[in-house]
């Protein structure tokens, strides 16, 4: 096992107090006990529902190396073998681990925000840096204030290069994190209408995104999508941040990460970018024009922290896209075969258009339909149901020939609709899932889409349980 950490510089780091024997090491850093690998720190974190140290003896089980424990749980955990580091918060303790290891680290440091394509982003620098060097990066959306602490504190010393997604709800949410990421570049990935119920405005929005401007470091960069309608308002309060170097990624004509030449296909993107002076030719091996803006940012990051551009356009062309972010499947029937595209993880009216648009984009065969299967998207407040009725005019612009709905919200579209779609509309899940499973035919694409919290991966489950995937679909790399 190679070690994360000493124990001495994990004691020393978070200012604990050693408890028993300890180990020479830890080999990694885990906060559930369910995914938990033998020879890992379990740190017991109080959340708002559940307390990490009414997990201890699980987290023994399964192999921890030494537990994390708050000194006022002590006398709960009883006669526990296993070695401790006692401290008085053990979230407090994270962080002192996270900013320990950034301080130690020689890596280049890129963060992540922005209203969508955050965790898309985040995957592909992951993807192509490792072509480059030896890359750090969040686990799944892990991105809020223990998300950001635990990805810092399980960078290991050695690495190249290091991408952290770094998300909010509210005001005030990012400052603190970035303040413990540092990053060298900062990308904001475009500002739209997501948790707008809990601002009144996208310039609240950008503003509240502007706070990862803040943490970077000196000579840094701020690196901002052109084509954003917030693009002068980010440039601003980065200037007003003491950024110096603010650079554009876009179509704009004057992005320094230029887009100069798009084709989109089915399963992929070809691009010509201008970059540097130089144009660079690109296959994008994820389809849709969203993940071609996402691309920029991903070329524009590279090149700014240094990293090999040849290796990173060659991985590009790898590159496929996550479980529930409009990764593909072929999907067989008794007379042929269809595409799921599942964009079941998470929606807001921005990434809502984008995978209609992805939809319209790929191809339908013989007597093959356009299937959306649309549900709520969440944390849009009073503006739900505008917002809601509103993606008719997208469908409406599209070829889209059925669209299955379920969700409260989802009504105000079914209501919006012209006649000339057909439609069905369903309150929940598990009515719209018999209506969707009878539906498919051989030749269509189905995309379906919601905010996660609506639960439409069941429909995801339901298709491939029920249908033999074929040869075609995308598997991850």
């Amino acid at each position: 096992m190679s070690l994360l950490w000493t124990s001495e510089e994990l004691i020393a780091a978070m200012d604990g107090r050693p408890v028993g024997a300890m180990p020479g090491g830890i080999g990694g850093i885990s906060i559930d006990s369910r995914t938990l690998r033998p020879g890992d720190a379990f740190f017991a974190i109080k959340g708002e529902a559940m307390d990490g140290h009414d997990f201890a003896t699980a987290a023994i089980k399964a192999g921890a190396a030494l537990l994390v424990v708050a000194q006022g749980k002590l006398p709960a955990l009883g006669r526990l073998t296993v070695p401790m580091i006692v401290v008085p918060d053990v979230l407090v303790a994270l962080e002192k681990a996270g900013m320990a290891a950034r301080a130690r680290s020689k890596a280049k440091i890129i963060a992540v925000t922005g209203s969508v394509g955050k965790t898309t982003t985040k995957e592909a620098l992951r993807h192509v840096l490792s072509a480059a060097g030896k890359v750090h990066a969040s686990d799944k959306s892990f991105n809020n204030h223990w998300g950001v602490p635990l990805t810092l504190a399980r960078m290991p010393a050695d690495c190249d290069y290091a991408v952290f997604e770094i998300g909010m709800n509210h005001p005030g949410e990012i400052r603190p994190l970035v303040k413990m990421v540092r990053p060298h570049v900062a990308i904001v990935t475009l500002i739209a209408a997501a948790h707008l119920g809990f601002f009144n405005s996208l310039d609240e929005i950008a503003r509240a995104k502007a706070e990862i401007f803040e943490g970077i470091e000196p000579n840094g960069y701020a690196l901002l999508n052109r084509d954003d309608g917030r693009w002068k308002l980010l440039e601003r309060l980065a200037r007003d941040a003491g950024v110096k170097n603010v650079v554009g990624f876009g179509e704009n004509a004057r992005a320094q990460v230029r887009l100069t030449k798009c084709e989109l296909a089915a399963d992929h993107s070809l691009i010509s970018v201008k970059i540097g002076g130089k144009e660079i030719e690109a296959r994008v091996g994820a389809p849709g024009r969203h993940f071609v803006q996402n691309a920029l940012a991903v070329l524009g990051a590279a090149r700014l922290v240094g990293a090999d551009l040849k290796a990173v356009v060659a991985a590009l062309a790898e590159l496929v896209p996550e479980t529930g972010r409009g990764r593909q499947h072929r999907l067989g029937t008794e007379s042929g075969a269809f595409t799921l595209i599942d964009e079941s993880y998470n929606a807001n009216p921005a990434s809502m258009k984008a995978a209609i648009e992805l939809l319209e984009a790929t191809p339908v065969t013989a007597e093959g339909r356009r299937i959306a299967v649309l549900g709520d998207m969440l944390e849009l407040g009073s503006h739900s149901a505008k917002l809601h009725a509103g993606l008719a005019r997208v469908i409406s612009e599209t070829h889209t020939d059925i669209v299955l709905m379920a969700g409260p919200q989802m009504k105000n579209l079914a209501d919006t609709l012209p006649g000339d779609i057909r439609k069905e509309y369903r309150p929940s899940v598990d009515d719209l899932k018999p209506i969707l499973l009878d539906a498919v035919r051989p030749g269509d694409v189905v995309m379906v889409k919601s905010s996660k919290g609506i639960g439409f991966s069941k429909l995801v489950e339901a298709l491939l349980n029920r249908f033999p995937a074929q040869a075609g679909g995308q598997k991850p790399t």
